[in-house]
C-alpha cells in the first residue's frame, strides 16, 4: 500500500499514456460558423457496404441535371431579354436623340446656305447672276419638310443613299425640286425620329416644304403600299413613267411594315398654294 494513503492523502490519478511520436491525435470537431447549416451524417449498412443517409443529396440525378439545365436556360433567357430591351430603348430614344442632334447641325448649314446673296450691281463686273445653279452635293441640306399633323419637321438633304439618309430624309436626285412641275420625291427611314407615323396621314392632310424664298403647301391625295421594285411611284407623273408632267407633286417613301423593309409605304401629295416667306409662316404651321 502506498504510504501516502496511510497518511490520509488523496492518491494521484494514474497517468495516461501519451501517444507515441508519429501517432495521430484525435481531431477536434470544428465549430460551425454563424449562418452555417450543420447536417449530421449517419451511416447505415447496406448490401454494398456502409453509406451516408445523406449521400443522395450530393449524388447527381436525372432531376438534378434537369433543374440545372432549366436554371441555366432561365438565366440565358433573362440575359437575352435585357439585350432586347436595351436595343429597343436605343431604337426609341437613343437613335432619336442622335438624329435630332444631326438635324440641328443641318438646320444651321441650311440657314447659312440661304443667307441673302450679294447685290450683283455692287459685286462688280465679275459677278455672273445669270450663271446656272450647280447641282446639290449629296448629303447637303436643300429644304425643310413639315408635317403639322405630327408636329414634326426635318431638314431634307440631297441623295437617298444609306449615308445620305442616315440622319435626315433625302431627295431623289432625278426628281423635281420643291414647287417645280413634276414630282418632288423624298425618302426617309421608318424609325421614330423620321417617318415612323407616315401611315397615319390621310387625304387632305397638309405637308409643308420650305424653300429659300417660299413656302410650298401640299395636300395628301393618296396613300399606298408597293413592292420595292415599283420605282414608278417617284416618276414625274407617279405611276406613269415617261409621261410629261403637268402637276406639281410631292411623294414621300419609307419602309413598310415597321421594323421591316419588304414593302414600301408611299404618300402622294399635290401642291395647293405657294406663299412667299416674306408674308410669314403658313397658317397650317400655326404661330
Amino acid at each position: 500500500m502506498d504510504s501516502t494513503a496511510l497518511m490520509g492523502a488523496v492518491p494521484r490519478p494514474p497517468k495516461t499514456a501519451e501517444p507515441a511520436d508519429g501517432a495521430d491525435s484525435p481531431a477536434e470537431t470544428p465549430k460551425p460558423r454563424r449562418g452555417d447549416r450543420v447536417v449530421q451524417l449517419r451511416a447505415h449498412q447496406t448490401d454494398a457496404g456502409y453509406k451516408s443517409v445523406y449521400s443522395e443529396l450530393t449524388r447527381p440525378s436525372i432531376w438534378s441535371r434537369i433543374r440545372t439545365g432549366l436554371r441555366f436556360s432561365g438565366e440565358l433567357l433573362i440575359t437575352f431579354g435585357l439585350v432586347v430591351l436595351l436595343f429597343a430603348g436605343y431604337e426609341i430614344w437613343g437613335k432619336s436623340a442622335i438624329v435630332d442632334a444631326h438635324q440641328g447641325e443641318l438646320s444651321e448649314q441650311l440657314a447659312q446656305a440661304w443667307e441673302p446673296e450679294p447685290d450683283p450691281t455692287v459685286a462688280g463686273p465679275s459677278a455672273s447672276p445669270s450663271a446656272p445653279a450647280k447641282p446639290a452635293v449629296h448629303g447637303t441640306p436643300i429644304a425643310g419638310l413639315y408635317i403639322p399633323k405630327f408636329e414634326k419637321e426635318w431638314i431634307v438633304v440631297e441623295g437617298v443613299g444609306q449615308k445620305d439618309i442616315r440622319y435626315a430624309p433625302g431627295h431623289y436626285p432625278d426628281s423635281a425640286l420643291p414647287g417645280q412641275v413634276g414630282n418632288f420625291s423624298v425618302a426617309g427611314h421608318r424609325n421614330r425620329a423620321t417617318f415612323w407615323r407616315l401611315d397615319e396621314l390621310r387625304d387632305g392632310d397638309p405637308i409643308i416644304v420650305e424653300g429659300r424664298n417660299d413656302w410650298y403647301v401640299y395636300q395628301v391625295t393618296e396613300s399606298l403600299i408597293v413592292k420595292p421594285s415599283q420605282v414608278e411611284v417617284v416618276a414625274p407623273v407617279p405611276g406613269e413613267p415617261g409621261k410629261k408632267p403637268t402637276k406639281r407633286m410631292l411623294t414621300l417613301t419609307t419602309c413598310n411594315p415597321k421594323f421591316d423593309n419588304y414593302q414600301r409605304l408611299i404618300i402622294h401629295a399635290e401642291l395647293t398654294r405657294t406663299q412667299p416667306k416674306a408674308e410669314g409662316r403658313p397658317a397650317e404651321l400655326g404661330t
